[in-house]
């Protein structure tokens, strides 16, 4: 937890007339060390809080799960006070983030212009981080299938197959494609492919070298529409409610420029590993052709409709997919 207020000394204590606040917040990670996030997206970070606070306020990263390392444990954590600040993906703990959720679906949102367009309509989805602050939030790219041993070039390839999917929308539209949905966080998908587990896993192309993914898989396809999730960074909210309100303001906007900055990682990282499958030995990048696309999509596009009329609002839901498609 964030180190509570320190007292100055009595002179000092007059001379400002207020409190002088200093600590060290604490952030959990359960991604590897060598994932692009530790130095580009949360060494940033600690760097823009630390010049932004003048120093009062640092950020020390535990990758790897050194505060706990399963990633669906990631929202209590930050809830209890483990750690200060945690990554997490919604999809993880999906039935406290339903509103969240539906920007998942089918076409909802697009890979270029997702993150922007859900920070302009994230007063739809804050009532959902009541108990948590939310720090920041952004979108990876349009999810892809890696496929371990067998290639899916039309809607008939995939019926049958077990696919990962990150949240329990993405594993709807893969439903609607006759495959068998598997519920998976991130760190177990590379031996479950490996050991045949899993005949697949639906998750955006960084996957191919931040999670190792191009060496368990002969196939990748592309070209239908899959889910784009959403990443986050929670806050615990007394570690949050501490802070001054100059502090308190400079994480908010700090945890907005992070988003764009992350989001940046994925879409570049995006097409850097597509190249690196596709241009590997004994490996196939199969684009669908505008048929095959047009069976996927067809058969996952009463998802949303269904989604919608099952949330606990409808009317609530519809108008955030309806703000997001505008």
């Amino acid at each position: 937890m964030l180190k509570k207020l320190i007292l100055a000394g009595a002179t000092s204590l007059a001379m400002c007339g207020s409190l002088v606040q200093a600590g060290e917040m604490s952030l959990a990670d359960f991604l590897p060390p060598t994932h692009p996030y530790q130095e580009k997206v949360y060494g940033e970070l600690a760097k823009r809080v630390a010049e932004a606070t003048n120093g009062d306020v640092t950020v020390r990263v535990y990758p790897g799960g050194a505060l706990g390392g399963n990633p669906v444990e990631q929202y209590d954590r930050a809830l209890n006070g483990v750690a200060d600040i945690t990554f997490s993906l919604p999809g993880y703990t999906a039935s406290k983030f339903p509103t969240t959720l539906l920007m998942e679906l089918p076409g909802v949102i697009e890979e270029d212009t997702a993150t922007a367009n859900v920070w302009e309509n994230i007063d739809h989805i804050r009532d959902e981080y009541k108990r948590v602050h939310l720090l920041s939030i952004w979108t990876n790219g349009e999810n892809v299938l890696y496929l371990r041993d067998k290639p899916v070039r039309s809607l008939a390839d995939v019926k049958g197959l077990k696919i990962r999917v990150p949240s329990k929308n993405a594993g709807l539209i893969v439903e609607s494609w006759g495959a068998v949905p598997i519920s998976m966080p991130v760190p177990a998908i590379y031996n479950a492919m490996q050991t045949g587990v899993i005949d697949g896993t639906l998750i955006d192309s960084t996957a191919t070298y931040a999670f190792k993914l191009g060496e368990v898989s002969k196939y990748v396809t592309s070209g239908m529409d899959g889910a784009i999730s959403p990443f986050v960074l929670f806050m615990n909210r007394d570690s949050y409610g501490s802070l001054s309100d100059d502090h308190k303001a400079a994480f908010d906007r700090i945890g907005q420029e992070i988003a764009a900055i992350a989001n940046g990682i994925q879409l570049g990282g995006v097409a850097y590993g597509r190249k690196l499958f596709a241009e590997a030995d004994g490996k196939e990048w199969i684009e669908l052709s505008a048929e095959a696309a047009a069976e996927f999509d067809a058969a996952s596009s009463g998802v949303i409709a269904a989604v919608v009329a099952a949330s606990a609002d409808p009317a609530k839901a519809q108008a955030f997919v309806d703000a997001l498609k505008k």
